[in-house]
């Protein structure tokens, strides 16, 4: 049985892409290096505001993260062309806007990992590294930047 293709994939797991989101401030979205795209930090659609173990439960950080996680796949799709080009998800870190009492930063990050595996398969393995924040830019629960190896 041949090997789903990435877009398959997506519409299997109901995911339709956004249109990339624009940056903030002054920088760019992606950076190529020697064969590796760096993701300039992603929060969730929709904006949400407020942090975790406030606001919002582990179980909707989970959801943010997993909608961060569609933000940057936007953001490769439009740098690429094509997910079809990543090689291989190299890194996530995810800063979370929680509270100092907060513990479960690692599981809000599972959302944007597990998608990475749903989407990726094996490829979608990375290292990761998870930090609470005090704030966040625009108040959002959670920012995440990454790192993808890509083929040309």
């Amino acid at each position: 049985m041949p090997e789903h293709t990435i877009e398959q994939r997506l519409e299997s797991l109901g995911i339709t892409l956004p249109k990339a989101s624009e940056p903030s401030a002054k920088y760019v979205n992606v950076v190529k290096v020697n064969g590796l795209l760096y993701v300039s930090g992603k929060g969730p659609s929709g904006s949400p505001k407020g942090k975790l173990g406030q606001a919002y439960t582990t179980q909707e950080g989970y959801h943010f993260a997993r909608l961060t996680g569609i933000e940057i796949l936007a953001v490769l799709q439009s740098a690429l062309g094509s997910l079809e080009h990543v090689k291989q998800v190299v890194k996530l870190q995810g800063f979370v806007n929680a509270v100092p009492e907060f513990e479960e930063h690692h599981l809000v990050l599972n959302g944007c990992s597990d998608l990475m595996l749903d989407v990726f398969g094996e490829k979608g393995k990375s290292a990761r590294s998870v930090f609470g924040a005090v704030s966040l830019r625009d108040n959002l629960p959670i920012i995440v930047d990454s790192i993808f190896e890509i083929t040309d």
